[in-house]
This record gives structure tokens, sequence and C-alpha cells, in this order.
């Protein structure tokens, strides 16, 4: 028979171990964890595993959302802003974005408060690849630079 205080120690040792999952204050990727977007888009992380924005193309509507998200993509960060700007590039020409910010009565989310961000062109219906890059974001104090992502988006 097992002796129960080693089972106990065991136990209470896993649950001491630090996971992806909780918000300790200087979360690490050693063990080459990832997150997955919520809502199946490109997420990008910014900084050292500080935010991440979440860019999803919806083809048909001719519509781009963001989400701005947390370090684990977890939980929304809300920006006190109106608008993200950014500029796609299309076969090599350059096209403004201004992805305005979205109202959710369900979460409280308000223009000017909010976490999600999106533009509709009649050119984001076409099947052309193409990039967008956030020149600059500001996060909660913190400033990043060239948030970039590709679609469509390149296999995992």
């Amino acid at each position: 028979m097992q002796n129960p205080h080693r089972l106990l120690f065991a136990l209470l040792l896993l649950a001491l171990l630090p996971a992806c999952g909780r918000k300790d204050p200087a979360p690490t990727h050693s063990g080459g964890h990832s997150h997955v977007a919520p809502h199946g888009g490109t997420l990008i992380e910014l900084g050292a595993h500080a935010y991440n924005v979440e860019l999803l193309r919806d083809r048909p509507a001719g519509k781009l959302t963001a989400w701005v998200l947390d370090g684990h993509a977890e939980n929304f960060v809300r920006l006190p802003v109106p608008a993200l700007e950014a500029v796609a590039t299309v076969g090599g020409a350059p096209r403004p974005l201004s992805l305005k910010a979205v109202a959710n009565a369900a979460t409280g989310e308000t223009v000017g408060n909010t976490s999600q961000f999106e533009v509709q062109a009649d050119w984001l219906k076409g099947p052309e690849a193409f990039t967008v890059v956030v020149p600059s974001l500001e996060i909660r104090g913190s400033s990043f630079k060239d948030i970039k992502a590709t679609f469509p988006a390149a296999a995992k």
C-alpha cells in the first residue's frame, strides 16, 4: 500500500506547478505551448506574452475583425479608442483600413471602451492574398509597432 502522505504531497506539487491558464505575474512560454485564437482567426502575440491581437477575415461579408486579448488569448482587453488604423497591401498596392470600435450590449462594451474592431470593404470579398499591418497600437501603457498578419494565413 502506498503512503497516503506521499500521494497527498505529489498532488499538492502538481497543483502548485505553474500552468498557462493561471494568471501568473510573469508567465513564460517555456515548454513551447501555444494559444488558440478564440474566433478561429490569426493570432498575433504582442510583446513577451503581454497581449494578443486576433484578426479574422469574413470573406463572404467582406469584413475584417480584430479583437485585443490578454497574453493567454483568454480574456478581452478593452481599449479607449474609436478605431484601429491599419494598412493592407494587396498586389503591392497599399489600402488604408480603419477598423471601427464595436459596441456590444451583452458585454457592456461601448465605442471608446471595447476590445473588438471591424471594417467592411468589398475588396475583402476577393480571393487575393494580402498583408495587414497595424503600424502602432497602445495597450494599457505599452506600445507595439508593426503588428502584421498575412491572409490567407499559412497552414499550421
